[in-house]
């Protein structure tokens, strides 16, 4: 017996996933810090994350400071004005924790991106290997969670939306193992559930990170409902000897959601109002700036604002008031002041999973030709294209298709994961698609894209009858991996911002909506 497989399944469990999130990792953090400067909506979220880091709320910066930024001169760029921030602050201190360690340029505002990303792998290599009982599946995942597009530019801009598929990964990666945690204890009814307060702290997170994670809170957190009622209606009574007859399914739902409520939801919000610390702290700030009605977006909050309250008490009180009425505000400019904006990139969610029209986060166009070797009349070009990788999300959609047909089927729990995940991400956003929405935030569907496909494979190599058509699936599925690494590499250069003669970006323009 050899060394290697003297080491125990449980140990490859975590190896295996780490490997891959190390890959991951190094594969995003290469020259980060390109192009140095602000990137698309980096302009915002990186400076705000700055701006808590020094005063612990967002204020507005100058007209001028992104020059200045990049200049590394940071003197008199914030206003001193409370700033309206129109999502939660709980990814911008995730941010903000890369400008604390490593400064305020471009590698601090982005290396968050790039370690939440890397930690995502990971996670999502576990969970499958959770729902699988296979590391190699598992890794297999990681692999291709490595190797997507979207995934991979997101994981390099301080954009909100990498944090936000993190959080709700880790949220139902969690349920999941909470699932798994109570059957062994089914005869009993622990008082603290630890899965599904991680869970909460997830789903909380999330939901400080976009308010979108409400409806994966919502839907995932009944779900986990369904799964424990389900388990223990279909318990021995034997199981549980000092019942004399098995609960109904009323008092079995009461008995599970209350607990499950508490524990996920109420810890939820609980981490979401941390968040807002800084608000509340500062609140008088924003009460000045907003309270009093603010251009044509808000009314005035009342007269609270103009005779503030005395004492701890009454000051806790007007905070929470002004909280309140920031919140409507907000709520207000998401769903009403939007509907008549444009954006030469916005797209319908009817696209999305199939990466119809991807944004250009970032391009510059006619370089030298002889910066890149182009040809003579040519030229040379960069650009952040957000773009998944296309083989992977065109069978991914399949094998999301194939995963309901599966669960309607089989009734097996496990591909109902993909399933829902990728539903309750995807589907809200058709409420708000008579506002610039973007396919980017499709990022938090891909993880349950590639659990899918997981789940497909692990399934093509478990149901093949013979060692024969076993090889032949093993072997379908390392030339469907060794297809997807291919054309990561091939679209490489416009994820990167590389430098390339246009006919090869032209050659990457699959299809004309990509321009």
């Amino acid at each position: 017996m050899t060394v290697l497989q003297r080491i125990p399944d449980r140990a490859w469990g975590w190896i295996g996933p780490i490997g891959v999130a190390l890959l991951a990792f190094v594969l995003r953090v290469w020259n980060v810090g390109y192009p140095n400067k602000f990137v698309f909506d980096e302009t915002y979220y990186g400076k705000d994350a700055w701006s808590l880091l020094q005063h612990g709320y967002v204020q507005d910066f100058t007209d001028k400071a992104n020059a200045s930024v990049v200049r590394g001169d940071l003197d008199g760029i914030l206003t001193g004005e409370p700033s309206w921030i129109v999502h939660p602050d709980g990814g911008k201190w995730v941010i903000a924790l890369g400008e604390w360690l490593f400064g305020f340029d471009s590698f601090g505002w982005r290396i968050s991106a790039v370690v939440v990303g890397a930690l995502s792998v990971l996670v999502l290599a576990r969970l499958v290997r959770r729902l699988t009982g296979s590391t190699v599946v598992g890794c297999l995942a990681g692999l291709l969670l490595t190797l997507d597009g979207m995934h991979f530019v997101m994981s390099r801009l301080a954009l909100l939306d990498v944090f936000l598929a993190f959080w709700i990964l880790c949220g139902v990666a969690c349920l999941v193992a909470d699932r798994d945690w109570i059957r062994d204890r089914l005869d009993r009814r622990p008082l603290v559930r630890p899965w599904q307060l991680l869970a909460g702290v997830s789903f909380g997170m999330a939901c400080a990170t976009k308010w979108s994670g409400v409806y994966v809170l919502a839907v995932f957190g009944v779900l986990a409902v369904a799964w424990e009622v389900l388990a223990r209606r279909r318990t021995p009574i034997a199981a549980a000897p000092a019942e004399p007859s098995r609960p109904g399914w009323v008092r079995t739902t009461l008995v599970v959601g209350i607990p499950a409520f508490v524990s996920i939801v109420v810890v939820a919000g609980l981490v979401y109002l941390v968040t807002w610390t800084g608000f509340l702290i500062h609140h008088q700030a924003y009460e000045m700036r907003f309270g009093r009605g603010y251009g044509d977006y808000s009314k005035p909050w009342g007269s609270y604002v103009d005779h503030p309250a005395s004492g701890f008490l009454g000051q806790t009180r007007d905070a929470f008031r002004s909280l309140w009425h920031f919140h409507v505000m907000t709520y207000d400019f998401h769903t009403k002041d939007l509907d008549t904006a444009t954006h030469p990139y916005q797209s319908s969610p009817w696209g999305w999973l199939l990466q119809l029209r991807p944004v250009s986060a970032d391009a510059v166009n006619d370089l030298p030709a002889a910066r890149c070797g182009a040809g003579s009349g040519s030229s040379c070009m960069r650009e952040i294209l957000i773009l998944g990788n296309p083989i992977l999300w065109w069978t991914g959609a399949v094998a999301l298709v194939a995963a309901l047909v599966t669960w309607i089927a089989t009734r097996d729990w496990r591909w109902g994961v993909p399933v829902v995940g990728a539903l309750v991400c995807w589907l809200p956003w058709f409420l708000n698609d008579d506002r610039p929405i973007f396919s980017f935030y499709a990022v938090t569907v891909v993880p349950f894209t590639i659990i899918a496909i997981s789940l497909v494979a692990d399934a093509m190599i478990r149901l093949s009858p013979t060692p024969v058509l076993r090889r032949i699936s093993a072997g379908t599925i390392t030339l469907f991996v060794a297809l997807v690494a291919v054309t990561f590499w091939y679209f490489h250069p416009v994820y990167v911002d590389g430098l390339i003669p246009y006919d090869s970006w032209r050659d990457r323009m699959w299809l004309s909506r990509w321009i």
